[in-house]
Formats: structure tokens, sequence, C-alpha cells
């Protein structure tokens, strides 16, 4: 499983970025795709899951609102569109893929993830 992450970047504080998943996703099956992130001196954290089937999403608490998860599947990439972004998003932002689970949420520990992409928000 390939996962490709890109998008990342600098931006001052409530600017928005979109961060993009080139993913290789099999038509047939369902996912749980994620975005994960972990910032210097802190634990992963997820941030945002989508699950293939019924396109059911989950957030973390504190970017309800501000971050939107999304899936074309025609493209095979996941999204996250980030928006208001705050100093305490800065972290790196990893892609995730986990196979036919019959669990999809926050608390998922993934199967694959990509390598990660920096996000960093200045005031």
């Amino acid at each position: 499983v390939q996962l490709v992450e890109s998008g990342g970047g600098s931006v001052q504080t409530g600017g928005s970025l979109r961060l993009s998943c080139a993913a290789s996703l099999n038509p047939g099956d369902t996912y749980c795709l994620g975005w994960f992130r972990q910032a210097p001196g802190k634990e992963r954290e997820a941030v945002a899951l989508i699950y293939s089937e019924d396109r059911r999403s989950y957030y973390l608490d504190s970017v309800k609102g501000r971050f939107t998860i999304s899936l074309d599947n025609a493209k095979a990439t996941l999204y996250l569109q980030m928006n208001s972004l705050k100093p305490e998003d800065t972290a790196k932002y990893y892609c995730t893929s986990s196979k036919d689970q019959t669990y999809c949420g926050l608390s998922l520990s993934p199967t694959y993830w990509g390598q990660g992409t920096q996000v960093t928000v200045s005031t």
C-alpha cells in the first residue's frame, strides 16, 4: 500500500492549507482512511478519519468546524482541508489507511502510514 502526502507548508494564523494523499485503493474493498499528526514532544493523535463505504467522518474536537476530510474515489486521493489554522496545529501530518475494518474512529490504530508532511502555523 502506497500513501504519498503533499500540500504541507508554512502559513500564518488564520490561514488555510489543503493536504492531499495519493492512496492505492482496491475498488472492491472498504477502507478507513485518515489523517494523524504529531507535534514535537507530543504524542501522535488522530485528527480526522473517513469510512470509504458511507463517507462517515470523525474529527478531533479541536479541529471540528475548521478541518474537513474528504475522499475522491476516482482519483484515489484523500484530502484534508484545513481552515482557520492555529499555531497549535503545527505538526507533521500523516495519511493512514486500514482495510476492511469493523471500527473506524479516533481510537483506530492504522495499518499503513505515509511518510508525513510538515504543517507549520506561525503567529
